[in-house]
C-alpha cells in the first residue's frame, strides 16, 4: 500500500511490486553467477543469505505500457544509494534511504521495458549522512515504487499551506504547470476542498517551461485538526486544457486545518498549550528491516497510545508517508527530522555532508508539508552546534526549511549542554540528557541546569523539550540488584525521568528514547558497547514485547499521574 487515500483519478499510475530479479555485485563490479527473486518493498537482509550483507546489488523488474507515453517513475525510498537504467540508459540518480525522488522520461514507445535499479548500502566516501552508527542502515527498494504515465501537460507539484486570518480559514494554493509539448499551452485549475470549489483564470505555459499559478481560497465550516479531532480534508486539483471540459490531470492530497504557534515559553495548537509526550522511533524490525507494512505501523501507534503517548520523533530520519498518513488519521504529533545523527565537526566539514543535509531537507519538506501531524522540523541530532563552524551549517539549513515552509517551527537535539551555540537560530530548544544511566545526575537538578543553559543561550522565552532521555534494559533480564541493564533499572530510571519533568510547567515535551529496541551498526568505539549489536533502550523489545518501563510509562501517562 502507499498512501491511504487515493492520489489520483485521473492520471493512471500503479505501484511496481512483487518479486523482481536479484543479483549482488563484488568489489570488482562483476555481477554474481547466482539469481534470485526478492520482494519490492523490502530489504535484502530479509533474505537468508544477506543477513549481513552490505555492498552493491541490481533489481531487475519489466514493466509494459500500452502506447506512446510519458512515464514518471517514482521511488519512495532506496537504501541509501540508487541509479536507475530503464532498457540500459541511466536516467536517474539519489543519495539517501529516506527521501522520495522521481524521474520524468518523456516520449516512452508503447511495449515491454526493462527497469533496473542499482543499489549501494556502503559505507563510503561519498556519502556523508550514511555511516557506522546507533541504528542500521539496511539495504535494498525498502519503500513503494510508483509508475505514472503523465500527459504533455500536467501537474508536477503542489504546495497547499492552511492559515488562518482574523478567525478565517484560507488555503494557500501553488501548483506548478510544466509543458512537455513544442506548443504554448492555455491551462486553467479547478481545486475542491471541503465543498469549496475554485476555478483559475487561464495560464499560459510556453513550451518546455513550467508555470506556477498561486491562489488563496476561503474556507468556511472548517472542523480543525487535533490530537482529538483528527479531521482531515481532501484537496483535489484538476487541471484542464483550453476550454476543454474534462481535465487532463489531476493530484489530490489530504489537509488538516490546525495552528501551531510558540509563545509565552508553550507550543500551542489552535491556540491551546499543547505537552507533547511519547517516543524515538527507529524504522527497525528483526523481520522487515526498515521496510514496514501498514499492519506493523499501526501496532507500533497502537502500542504507543496504550502507554498514553500522543507524539513520535522520526529519529534520524524522514519517515515512509504512510506511516505519516497512518499519524494524521490517528491524531498523534509528529517531529519529523533530517538524517543527521551525532556527527562531529569533522564528519561535518566532509565536502559531501551540507549538499547531503540539504537535498534531504528539500525533499522531506516538499513531499511531507500537508501531514497535519507534522507540527515540528527538526535537524542535524547531536551534531557540532557548539563550534562556530557548525553554526554556520546549522543556520543554512534551518533557513532553507523555513524558506521551505514556515508554518512549522524548527529545532534540533543537542547534548552540549553549557557550550551548545544555536539556541538562538531555532523556535525550540531540546536536550538530549540522560541522567541515571550516562551520568548520576538527577533529573530534577539536570532539568532546571538545562533551562537556565536554554535561557542563557538564545533560548530565553522558548519552548523546551526534553528530546532524549532513558537507559538500557535487556528483555527478559530481571535481577533483585537493579543493575544497569535490567528492567527493573530501565524501568526506575524512566520513571524518575517522567516524574521530574512532569513536575516541571516549562517543558513542552518529554520523549522517551526510544519506543523500541533496534539493530545498530556493527563496529568499534561506543558501538562496542551496544550488546549483540542492538541498541536496547525501548519500552518494547524488537518483537514489540513490553518491558517493565512499559508499565512506567502507562501509570504515569494513561493512569493520570502528568501534568494537564
Amino acid at each position: 500500500m502507499i498512501r491511504l487515500f487515493q492520489r489520483h483519478r485521473i492520471r493512471k499510475n500503479r505501484e511496481v511490486h512483487g518479486l523482481w530479479e536479484f543479483q549482488t555485485i563484488n568489489a570488482s563490479d562483476k555481477l554474481s553467477s547466482k539469481r534470485y527473486q526478492l520482494p519490492v518493498p523490502s530489504c535484502w537482509e530479509m533474505h537468508p543469505e544477506f543477513l549481513t550483507y552490505r555492498g552493491k546489488a541490481i533489481y531487475r523488474k519489466y514493466f509494459e505500457v500500452k502506447e506512446k507515453t510519458n512515464i514518471r517513475l517514482e521511488f519512495k525510498g532506496v537504501s541509501h544509494t540508487a541509479t536507475v537504467l530503464v532498457d540500459g540508459n541511466i536516467v536517474a540518480t539519489h543519495y539517501n534511504a529516506y527521501t522520495p525522488f522521481s524521474v520524468l522520461l518523456p516520449n516512452v514507445d508503447g511495449g515491454e521495458h526493462l527497469l533496473e535499479v542499482l543499489v549501494d548500502n556502503r559505507f563510503t566516501e561519498d556519502s556523508a549522512l550514511h555511516i557506522p552508527n546507533d541504528y542500521y542502515t539496511y539495504g535494498g527498494i525498502i519503500r513503494s515504487v510508483i509508475l505514472e504515465e503523465i500527459p504533455d501537460c500536467y501537474i508536477e507539484k503542489m504546495k497547499a499551506i492552511p492559515k488562518k486570518v482574523d478567525d478565517e480559514w484560507h488555503l494557500e494554493l501553488e501548483a506548478h504547470i510544466s509543458n512537455l509539448t513544442d506548443e504554448r499551452q492555455k491551462v486553467r485549475m479547478e481545486a475542491t476542498i471541503a465543498d469549496t470549489r475554485v476555478i483559475t483564470p487561464f495560464s499560459e505555459v510556453e513550451k518546455g517551461k513550467t508555470v506556477m499559478i498561486r491562489r488563496s481560497i476561503p474556507i468556511q465550516n472548517i472542523r480543525e485538526w487535533s490530537s482529538q479531532k483528527p479531521n482531515l480534508y481532501e484537496l483535489e486539483l484538476n487541471l484542464y486544457r483550453g476550454e476543454a471540459s474534462e481535465p487532463i490531470d489531476d493530484q489530490i492530497d489530504r489537509i488538516g486545518f490546525r495552528t501551531i504557534t510558540t509563545l509565552d515559553g508553550h507550543i500551542q495548537l489552535n491556540g491551546e498549550n499543547i505537552v507533547m509526550r511519547g517516543f524515538n522511533r527507529h524504522e527497525d524490525h528483526p523481520q522487515v528491516g526498515a521496510s514496514f507494512s501498514q499492519t506493523l505501523m499501526v501496532h507500533d501507534l497502537e502500542l504507543m497510545k496504550d502507554m498514553g503517548a500522543n507524539t513520535v520523533r522520526t529519529s534520524h530520519y524522514p519517515n515512509d508517508e504512510l506511516f505519516l498518513d497512518l499519524c494524521d488519521e490517528m491524531g498523534f504529533f509528529v517531529w519529523e527530522e533530517n538524517h543527521a545523527r551525532g556527527l562531529s565537526l569533522e564528519r561535518m566539514q566532509h565536502p559531501k555532508f551540507q549538499e547531503q543535509c540539504l537535498q534531504v531537507n528539500e525533499e522531506m519538506v516538499t513531499n511531507h508539508i500537508h501531514h497535519p501531524s507534522i507540527i515540528i522540523w527538526g535537524i542535524l541530532n547531536e551534531c557540532a552546534s557548539n563550534t562556530e563552524e557548525g553554526r554556520e551549517m546549522y543556520k543554512e539549513q534551518i533557513e532553507q526549511i523555513r524558506a521551505l515552509d514556515n508554518s512549522r517551527p524548527v529545532t534540533f537535539a543537542s547534548h552540549h549542554r553549557a557550550e551548545e551555540l544555536c539556541f538562538d537560530l531555532v523556535d525550540i530548544c531540546s536536550f538530549n540528557l540522560y541522567p541515571k544511566w550516562y551520568t548520576d545526575e538527577d533529573p530534577k537538578v539536570l532539568v532546571e541546569e538545562a533551562k537556565k543553559w536554554a535561557e542563557e543561550l538564545g533560548g530565553k522565552g522558548k519552548p523546551m523539550i526534553m528530546s532524549e532521555f532513558g537507559g538500557d534494559g535487556i528483555y527478559g533480564y530481571r535481577s533483585p540488584t537493579h543493575v544497569k541493564g535490567t528492567e527493573e533499572r530501565q524501568a526506575e530510571i524512566i520513571r524518575l525521568n517522567l516524574k521530574a519533568y512532569e513536575e516541571k510547567s516549562y517543558i513542552s515535551g518529554m520523549l522517551i528514547w526510544q519506543f523500541a529496541d533496534c539493530r545498530v551498526t556493527e563496529g568499534l568505539g561506543f558501538l562496542l558497547t551496544r550488546a549483540g549489536t542492538m541498541n536496547q533502550k525501548g519500552m518494547v523489545d524488537t518483537y514489540r514485547r513490553p518491558k517493565l518501563a512499559y508499565q512506567t510509562v502507562q501509570e504515569i501517562w494513561k493512569k493520570g499521574d502528568k501534568k494537564s
